[in-house]
């Protein structure tokens, strides 16, 4: 059950020291801490602040009048003055980013500038749209900053902060924000869809991509949530989609609403060969609280239904592992006629094949023999029901698991 949960603990993620190392270092690169939102990038960066002896200054880009390059010459130049004033350091944090035109030009003139002068002004990034900032940042910034990635809550720091329980964290997921609510249904649900859900789509999405069918893109959301856990084809999808137009397009939207950390589409596992373009997706929800907001099933009505819990089981597992896994680890599914593996998880430790189970004891695990003979090399594992434990899974990031298995 809960203990006493705030929407403002004081609990630092594991990213808060890294940071901390970083900004305490001599002027070196700019930090980029990007992710979706409610996750934390601004507490993280003000508890950093805060923890450190250096002057600072934060400016936030997220009011639509503040974007154009005068402003953010102006954040620059406030941390120089304070900078001159304080021995030469400061910090610079800016928060929402991608709303500044032309930002990544901008930043780099004044860093370089700051670099030729000898000038020590140590600058944080903040974006909550991941593809965009990394976009600026190698396009524009190559060379000069450092990446940390932030995402969803894992059941471990919800535990830690919150005193949740898995169950708890099964149906609401890792929103911090909403935690304090958990216990009235309608307003944690009404605060994850309208706060969350709605802002993503509304000035995330809609107002920085451009989006020819918004109406589309936000029934695919709901989709993604109603099938999490389900292979469903592309055609099937604009089936169900009116006036979806090509799969092109909604594979394209897919990548949108993932890079935002609201859905996904895993592909499907290939051995090492180059994927199909266009192959059957696995609609994933990047949090199980969204599909639990966005289906708005209660914890006890998800209960006595045993295909719905399980896959709002199978939901959470492959959001946690494609929230933990690093750039050099893929999460895919993998099927060979009828035979199917949940989850297939590659890095250069190893492959690994996960089944998930809900509670439902299964006499036979025909995917993962399946598997297995088609990949000798392959490890196995299963999760939950007569397999490791869920609780113990969800604290283990995808590459972590890979590498405890080889024994």
């Amino acid at each position: 059950m809960l203990s006493n949960s705030s929407t403002t603990p004081d609990y630092r993620r594991p990213p808060h020291g890294t940071l901390v190392a970083r900004l305490g270092e001599t002027r070196r690169f700019i930090q980029a801490v990007t992710g979706p939102r409610q996750v934390g990038k601004t507490t993280l960066v003000r508890q950093a602040l805060a923890d450190l002896t250096i002057p600072s200054v934060y400016a936030s880009a997220d009011d639509p009048g503040l974007r154009d390059r005068a402003w953010l010459d102006a954040q620059w130049g406030a941390a120089r003055a304070v900078a001159a004033g304080a021995g030469g350091t400061a910090i610079l944090a800016i928060d929402e980013i991608q709303k500044v035109g032309s930002w990544a030009e901008i930043v780099k003139r004044l860093w370089d500038e700051d670099t030729a002068s000898g000038g020590s002004v140590r600058v944080v990034l903040l974006g909550s749209a991941p593809l965009l900032v990394q976009r600026g940042l190698t396009e524009s910034l190559a060379g000069r900053f450092e990446t940390i990635r932030l995402t969803h809550w894992s059941f471990g720091e919800m535990e830690s902060a919150f005193g949740w329980d898995l169950e708890t964290f099964l149906v609401h997921g890792g929103y911090p924000g909403a935690a304090s609510l958990v216990d009235d249904p309608e307003r944690w649900r009404a605060y994850l869809l309208d706060s969350l859900v709605e802002t993503t789509l509304a000035r995330d999405v809609l107002l920085l991509h451009r989006i020819d069918k918004p109406a589309v893109l936000r029934q695919l959301f709901r989709l993604g949530c109603d099938y999490s856990g389900q292979v469903v084809s592309y055609q099937k999808l604009v089936g169900q989609l009116q006036d979806a137009g090509n799969t092109t397009t909604l594979a394209h939207y897919l990548r949108i609403l993932g890079d935002s950390g609201l859905i996904t589409g895993l592909e499907k596992y290939s051995g090492g060969r180059i994927r199909q373009r266009g192959s059957s997706p696995k609609l994933l929800a990047l949090d199980s609280g969204l599909m639990t907001a966005m289906t708005g099933s209660t914890r006890l009505q998800l209960r006595g239904r045993p295909e719905e819990w399980g896959r709002v089981v199978e939901t959470a597992v492959g959001a946690h592992l494609v929230n933990s896994a690093p750039a050099d680890t893929t999460i895919t599914w993998w099927r060979d006629r009828d035979r199917e593996v949940d989850f297939v998880i590659e890095s250069p430790r190893g492959l690994l094949a996960m089944e998930v189970g809900s509670g439902r004891r299964k006499p036979s695990l025909p995917g993962l023999a399946a598997f297995s003979r088609a990949y000798p090399n392959a490890r196995v594992l299963l999760a939950g029901a007569q397999g490791m434990p869920l609780a113990d899974l969800l604290r283990v990031p995808a590459h972590e698991l890979v590498a405890a298995t080889a024994g």
